[in-house]
């Protein structure tokens, strides 16, 4: 059962970091692997502590790209609406997609991010360069929440990984 947890284990954590940054679920992913890993070894060496930690990492990862998000649209000279807007305009985005295979979702949800941050600023103010610059700041926030969740990943597969070798 060991051979089959870490071969399970490794399998979702290289599907989560591809995941990720698609704006999916990949770091539920991973620790999913870490839990089967830890289920199927009867949790010898996955403790209470570590689903603790590979859990709230998880949870620090959604929290995170919700505020860079909200963050970087506010930086880039945008009101809380804006940042609603985009959060809004993302998930619509993700879901409605673009007709790339793959990887429309996550254009989609960029391109929703812009757009959502725009619309709801110019709904606002009335001002066009200033809807603009809100749109560019949710765009950039939408990538570096990206790479933030992507590199919580790694930090969850390698917690995972030091678990294995306990």
């Amino acid at each position: 059962m060991t051979t089959l947890g870490i071969v399970l284990f490794l399998v979702a954590a290289l599907a989560g970091l591809v995941l990720t940054p698609l704006g999916l679920p990949g770091l539920w992913v991973i620790v999913a692997g870490v839990l089967t890993y830890g289920w199927l070894t009867d949790f010898r060496t996955v403790s209470v502590g570590i689903i603790a930690l590979v859990v709230g990492l998880a949870f620090l990862g959604e929290v995170l790209e919700y505020w860079v998000g909200f963050r970087y649209t506010k930086i880039y000279g945008g009101s809380k609406s804006a940042g609603w807007g985009a959060l809004l305009g993302g998930i619509v985005g993700a879901i409605v997609g673009v007709p790339v295979p793959v990887l429309g979702s996550v254009i989609g949800a960029f391109i929703g991010s812009f757009a959502g941050a725009v619309l709801f600023e110019w709904l606002r103010t009335r001002h066009g360069p200033t809807a603009v610059r809100a749109g560019w700041g949710a765009l950039v926030g939408r990538g570096v929440s990206a790479a933030l969740k992507t590199a919580l990943g790694l930090v969850i597969a390698v917690v995972g990984v030091f678990a294995m070798l306990r």
